[in-house]
């Protein structure tokens, strides 16, 4: 590490969603933010101002004077293949925003050459780190639920993208994560998708078969809102009750088997830190930056990705080919 006490941390990408990597690591007092690059000079230099730190737009430029201990990408969802590579190739640890990329084999190539040096890789599946899933994953490993037979994910917003599986792979990605995260691994997919509304197949119903034998269901859309409430809902049902993820941070809800009496938690006046989508991954940074100073793997891995991004694959396939397809 640079600093006993602090780390060095660049930022590549200086869009929408990259203001949450630039405000986290502006606020850790661990953290020595010490640049962001992006493609446009007037608009990353504006953002670097912003926070306080440097800012290029050539990516070997700055890992060659600055050296960080850490480089976060944030890019455009389709453009992540090129700078991970590079950042990898040049031997930084690094931590990518989901999807780790669109296609299989770039996303082996990712991997195996973070592999061949050793790196520290991680991606930010931060809905893992909402407080009614971390409920929801404990209910599963202490028993609570029982034997689990059925978990259903449903995720609908608004998107749009050239790619005709863009919401498969970019959003329900989540979705896939968080199924195996809370059921185990994913053994076969059966799906349907239209294009109805144009811009490829925006909506998409798959069923899914889980190695422990359960079965389940993944809805997602990018011809609904985000404005609806519940537009995101998990359950989980099992041989001794039902748990439930409303909205991922907003709503937990359990109740054991036949009983109509359950437990609910929501964030209480003063809990912001809960209640708010965004703080999930100040979570995962907690859990990341540990994993890193202790030189040990990530808290998610980028292998994640790439799991998410098979199982999109074999969803894609099983479509196109109208079959049960086997992961």
């Amino acid at each position: 590490m640079s600093d006993r006490k602090r780390m060095k941390v660049a930022l590549i990408g200086a869009g929408g969603w990259g203001r949450q990597h630039a405000r986290i690591f502006q606020d850790r007092a661990d953290v020595d933010f010490c640049a962001i690059v992006g493609r446009n000079p007037a608009k990353t230099k504006k953002r670097a101002d912003e926070y306080g730190t440097k800012f290029y737009t050539d990516i070997r430029q700055m890992l060659d004077r600055e050296q960080p201990d850490l480089v976060s990408l944030c890019l455009p969802n389709q453009s992540h293949f090129e700078a991970t590579l590079q950042v990898i190739e040049a031997g930084f640890p690094l931590l990518v925003e989901k999807p780790l990329v669109f296609d299989l084999k770039e996303a082996d190539i990712l991997l195996n050459e973070a592999s061949k040096r050793g790196l520290f890789f991680a991606i930010n599946f931060n809905h893992r780190y909402a407080k009614p899933v971390q409920m929801a994953h404990q209910a599963v490993q202490s028993g609570k639920l029982g034997e689990l037979t059925m978990a259903s994910w449903r995720f609908g917003g608004k998107g749009s993208s050239d790619h005709p599986h863009a919401n498969l792979i970019e959003t329900q990605c989540h979705g896939f994560d968080m199924l195996e995260h809370l059921c185990g691994p994913i053994e076969s997919v059966m799906a349907e998708m239209t294009d109805k509304t144009g811009g490829g197949f925006r909506t998409m119903s798959l069923t899914l078969r889980f190695a422990n034998g359960a079965v389940g269901s993944l809805l997602g859309t990018y011809d609904s809102s985000y404005s609806y409430p519940d537009t995101h809902r998990v359950e989980l049902d099992g041989t001794k009750g039902r748990a439930v993820i409303h909205d991922t941070v907003k709503r937990y809800t359990y109740h054991p088997l036949d009983n109509e009496l359950g437990e609910t938690w929501e964030a209480g006046y003063f809990n912001d830190v809960d209640r708010g989508f965004h703080r999930t991954f100040d979570k995962h940074a907690d859990a990341l930056f540990e994993a890193l100073r202790a030189g040990k793997q990530p808290p998610i891995h980028a292998e994640a990705g790439y799991r998410a991004l098979l199982l999109a694959d074999a969803a894609i396939r099983s479509f196109e080919q109208g079959c049960r397809v086997k992961v």
